[in-house]
C-alpha cells in the first residue's frame, strides 16, 4: 500500500496500539498532524511540550502501557528533555517523536534545527534519525519493543520534515529482530539457589523492593515471599504500591525521609533480599556505613544496576516476577529438609520500632498542618485514590502519611526529582485511567511549574483534583537552608507582603473549580467538594510555612544518624560489626 511517511507513521502507531498522544504541533510536523486528523488515536494538544512528555510518563505510570509524546523540531524537542529524562531516571516507556529540518538542512543551523538525536543520546534506551520513509514502519515497531521490554525507559524517534513527505509502500515486520538486544528474564538457576539457602538460614532478613517489582507485575510473588518466609518488607519511593503499606510486615519506606524502622532495621539486618531497586544515594546514606552486617540478594533486569552502588554477593539478572516465581518453589522445597531459623528476637525488635516511632508531627501547633491535609486525603478517599505527586515536601509528606495497597497507585518522580512533574502526569494518569480519582498532591513552587496545564486537564474534560500543600516556600530547599545553611533563606520565599498567585482565582481563570482553605475546620468541606465535583479543582491549602518533614537523614549521613523533630528526640542504633564475612 503506498503512502506518505507521515500516514506511515501514523498507521504504524495504530498498529501499536496507541490510544492517545500527546503534544503540539509545528511547522516541519504539520505532514503528521494532517494524517493523525484522520485517525482514531486521541490527540491531546498539550500547553507545553514538557507538559506533553509528563502526561505521557504519567499515562504509562498508571496503566503500564507505553505512552507517547509528539513535539515540533528545535524548541520544541529540547522542552521534552526534561520529561524524557525523567522518565529515563524511573524506567518507564515512552516514546516521544520529534519533528526536523529537511535532511539537506540538517547541520546548517537551519531555523529550528537542533541536535536531537545528540542532545538525547544520554537520556534513553535508543533513539533514530530517520533519513528514509522506506525505515518508518520498522523504526516505529523497534522503538516501542524496545521502551517496554528488558528494563523499560524512552526511545527517541527524529523524523526530517521531507521523510514524512516522501513517499513508500507500507509493509510491517512480522517480529522485531534485533540481534544485539537480548534481555535476560530467566535468572541462574544456581544462584537462585543459593538464595534460597541464605534465607532459610538468615536471623535478621528484610525484603527491600523498589520500582521494578512494578514494572515487572510482581507484586503477588512478593507478598507470597513475605508472608511464607515471615520477612518485613520496606520499599523505596518508587517502590510504593509494591507491597501493600497496611500489611502487618510493612515496615514502610527506607531512606532519607523513610521510616525510622526501616532505616535501624537496614543497621542491623543480617540479609537484604533486593528486589527492582538501584540502592541509589537516597535509600543509602553514607555507602561505607549501610548495612554492615548484611549480605546481599540482588535480583535486577538491568546487570548494570547489579554491584554499581552495593556490593551483590548473591546477583541474579532476570525480570523480577520470572526470578521470585522460581525462588519461591525453590525455598518450599528445601524448606521440607530444613528447621527453621529462630527469628522471634528479630520480629520482637522489629515491631517494638513500629509501635514506637510511626510517622507522626505536632498537632498541637497552632495553623494548618501539611501531614493533617495529607491524612485528611487518604481518611475521605479511603485509601483509593490514584496519587501523583510534585516534588519536594509535598512529595515526601505525601510518600509518608497516604498509604497505598496496589501498584501503578502512587505516581511520583524519583530519580530526577522533576518539580512540575505532578500535575501534567496526573492529567495523563486520568486518561488512561477514566474511571478512578486521581489526586496530585501539590507544592506551590512546583504546581506553578506548569499550571498551564489547567486549560489542558478543562478542555479534556479530565476531572483531576489538585492539593496544593502552599507554604509560600520552595519548601524543600528552605528546610535545608534552616537546618544547615542559619535559616538563610536565600531565592527560597516565593512571596512576602501577599501570596502570589491567588490559586484558586487562577484554577477559575481557567474554567476548573477552585477552593482556598486556611483553616484545619474548612479541610473536610473542601475535600469533600473536590471529590464530588465532576471537573478540575484545585485546593489552595495555605499551610505552615517552617513546617519540616521528618524523620531526615542529612546528605552523606548513615541511616541510624536520623535529625529528629520535638516527638521524636535524635536516637541512634549503632550496630554491631560483623563477626565474619560472607562468603
Amino acid at each position: 500500500m503506498k503512502m506518505t511517511g507521515a500516514q506511515a507513521l501514523v498507521k504504524s502507531l495504530e498498529a501499536e496500539g496507541v490510544e492517545i498522544l500527546f503534544g503540539i504541533p509545528g511547522g516541519v510536523l504539520l505532514p503528521v498532524f494532517d494524517a493523525l486528523y484522520r485517525s482514531p488515536i486521541r490527540k491531546v494538544l498539550t500547553r507545553h511540550e514538557q507538559g506533553a512528555a509528563h502526561m505521557a510518563d504519567g499515562y504509562a505510570r498508571a496503566t503500564g502501557r507505553v505512552g507517547v509524546c509528539m513535539a515540533t523540531s528545535g524548541p520544541g524537542a529540547t522542552n521534552l528533555v526534561t520529561g524524557i529524562a525523567n522518565a529515563y531516571m524511573d524506567s518507564i516507556p515512552l516514546v516521544a517523536i520529534t519533528g526536523q529540518v529537511a535532511t539537506n538542512l540538517i547541520g546548517t543551523d537551519a531555523f529550528q534545527e537542533a541536535d536531537t538525536t545528540g542532545i538525547t543520546m544520554p537520556i534513553v534506551k535508543h533513539n533514530y534519525l530517520v533519513k528514509d520513509p522506506r525505515d518508518i514502519p520498522d523504526v516505529v515497531q523497534e522503538a516501542f519493543y524496545l521502551a517496554r521490554t528488558g528494563r523499560p525507559g524512552p526511545v527517541l524517534i527524529d523524523l526530517p520534515v521531507d521523510v514524512s513527505r516522501g513517499e513508500l509502500n507500507y509493509r510491517r515486520s512480522e517480529r522485531v529482530d534485533l540481534p544485539g538486544y537480548k534481555p535476560t528474564y530467566k535468572g541462574h538457576r544456581r544462584q537462585i539457589k543459593l538464595a534460597a539457602q541464605a534465607i532459610l538460614s538468615a536471623r535478621k532478613p528484610i525484603l527491600f523492593v523498589g520500582g521494578g517489582v512494578i514494572t515487572s507485575n510482581a507484586t503477588e510473588e512478593v507478598r507470597a515471599l513475605a508472608e511464607e518466609e515471615h520477612i518485613y518488607v520496606t520499599h523505596t519511593l518508587m517502590g510504593k504500591g509494591a507491597f501493600p503499606e497496611t500489611h502487618p510486615l510493612s515496615i514502610g519506606m527506607l531512606g532519607m525521609h523513610g521510616t525510622r524502622t526501616a532505616n535501624y532495621v537496614m543497621c542491623e539486618t543480617d540479609l537484604i533480599i533486593g528486589v527492582g531497586v538501584r540502592f541509589d544515594d537516597r535509600v543509602t546514606g553514607k555507602l561505607s556505613e549501610f548495612a554492615p552486617n548484611a549480605r546481599v540478594i540482588h535480583i535486577d533486569i538491568d546487570p548494570a544496576e547489579i554491584g554499581k552502588n552495593v556490593e551483590a554477593h548473591i546477583p541474579i539478572v532476570g525480570d523480577a516476577k520470572t526470578v521470585l516465581k522460581e525462588l519461591l518453589a525453590v525455598l518450599r522445597e528445601l524448606k521440607k529438609g530444613h528447621d527453621p531459623v529462630d527469628r522471634r528476637e528479630w520480629n520482637a525488635q522489629i515491631e517494638e520500632w513500629k509501635a514506637r516511632y510511626p510517622y507522626n508531627y505536632d498537632r498541637s501547633g497552632p495553623g494548618l498542618k501539611p501531614q493533617f491535609v495529607v491524612e485528611k486525603l487518604y481518611e475521605l478517599t479511603k485509601g483509593e485514590a490514584i496519587i501523583c505527586t510534585e516534588v519536594g515536601q509535598n512529595q515526601m509528606w505525601a510518600a509518608q502519611f497516604y498509604k497505598v495497597e496496589r501498584p501503578r497507585q502512587f505516581i511520583t518522580s524519583g530519580g530526577l526529582g522533576t518539580m512540575g512533574f505532578g500535575f501534567p502526569a496526573a492529567i495523563g494518569a486520568q486518561l488512561g485511567r477514566p474511571g478512578e480519582l486521581v489526586i496530585d498532591i501539590a507544592g506551590d513552587g512546583s504546581f506553578l511549574m506548569n499550571s498551564q496545564e489547567l486549560a489542558t486537564a478543562v478542555l479534556e474534560g479530565t476531572p483531576v483534583k489538585v492539593a496544593i500543600l502552599n507554604n509560600g516556600y520552595l519548601g524543600m530547599v528552605r528546610q535545608w537552608q534552616q537546618l544547615f545553611y542559619n535559616r538563610t533563606y536565600s531565592c527560597s520565599c516565593l512571596h512576602r507582603e501577599r501570596r502570589c498567585p491567588d490559586f484558586a482565582a487562577l484554577a477559575r481563570a481557567y474554567g476548573a473549580m477552585g477552593i482556598t482553605v486556611t483553616d484545619p475546620e474548612q479541610v473536610e468541606g473542601a475535600i469533600l467538594d473536590a471529590l464530588n465535583a465532576e471537573c478540575p479543582v484545585v485546593i489552595d491549602f495555605q499551610v505552615e510555612p517552617e513546617e519540616n518533614v521528618y524523620p531526615m537523614v542529612a546528605p552523606g549521613a548513615p541511616l541510624y544518624d536520623m535529625i529528629g523533630d520535638l516527638l521524636y528526640p535524635v536516637e541512634k542504633v549503632h550496630p554491631e560489626k560483623a563477626e565474619e564475612p560472607f562468603l
